[in-house]
């Protein structure tokens, strides 16, 4: 289900800003784990299962689940559907039909610590796969019994993030690779949106004419609003259209 890699997005070279979108809570409305979760019979893990989980190792922690389903017999059916049918964030859907718009002008990817399947899956199926340059999450295929096979996405240094992802690190590499890219040309402007916890660390990589967009109340939100000294504005948000909104004032700054 991967878009080919020959996919083409408008003027590649020349678009002045880069958004990146978290996906669970973000992009949809809830966690894609949690909605999976519920194809079991039961709709709910085992006590025994959740108290394996360890903090950082939420990837590790997947890994068992997704092979407790294959044993528990859910199909691959049952997770595709389940995943089809999470909705999307309020106004999430206006905000990507504005930035299809406006695709000259706005590069869009995805930092998530959900899976490649999961994303994929619901983007294929909201029709907007094509809309993102990149996905950036880890690893997961079915195997010929089945099984939906979680991997890491990678390991790194940074002790304030979980073991297979620091969103920070896959950040500063992007913006290196694409200005390269780009002939030196950085992005004007480089808006970030997301959630949780794990969207702070890349957040600190903004510079003062970036944007971070936590959603009001969540997590991302709650750490921002203790921060003493963060460099990007910071605007909140309870639907995409209060992106939206934002973004149509910097095209108007033009």
């Amino acid at each position: 289900m991967t878009a080919p890699s020959s996919l083409t997005h408008a003027a590649d070279q020349g678009q002045r800003f880069l958004v990146l979108f978290d996906f669970d809570e973000t992009i949809i409305h809830e966690s894609s784990d949690d909605a999976v979760v519920r194809a079991l019979p039961g709709q709910r893990l085992p006590d025994w299962l959740k108290n394996c989980y360890r903090e950082g190792h939420y990837n590790e922690h997947m890994q068992k689940v997704l092979a407790y389903m294959a044993e528990e017999g859910v199909s691959k059916g049952s997770i595709h559907s389940a995943v089809e049918k999470i909705p999307p964030t309020p106004g999430l859907l206006n905000l990507l039909q504005y930035l299809q718009s406006h695709q000259n002008d706005f590069e869009l990817v995805v930092i998530s610590d959900a899976n490649m399947y999961f994303i994929e899956t619901w983007l294929e199926r909201a029709g907007v796969r094509s809309l993102f340059r990149k996905i950036f999450t880890n690893p997961a295929s079915f195997d010929a019994t089945g099984r939906l096979v979680l991997l890491p996405f990678h390991s790194h240094s940074c002790s304030h993030c979980p073991d297979n992802m620091c969103k920070q690190v896959i950040l500063r590499e992007y913006l290196a690779g694409r200005q390269k890219e780009r002939g030196g040309e950085p992005f004007q402007r480089v808006f970030y949106v997301g959630d949780g916890a794990n969207d702070i660390c890349p957040s600190l990589a903004l510079g003062p004419r970036d944007t971070a967009f936590p959603r009001r109340g969540f997590p991302m939100h709650r750490l921002l609003q203790g921060m003493q000294q963060f460099k990007a504005n910071i605007v909140p948000w309870d639907s995409g259209e209060d992106i939206m909104d934002c973004l149509k004032k910097v095209m108007k700054e033009r």
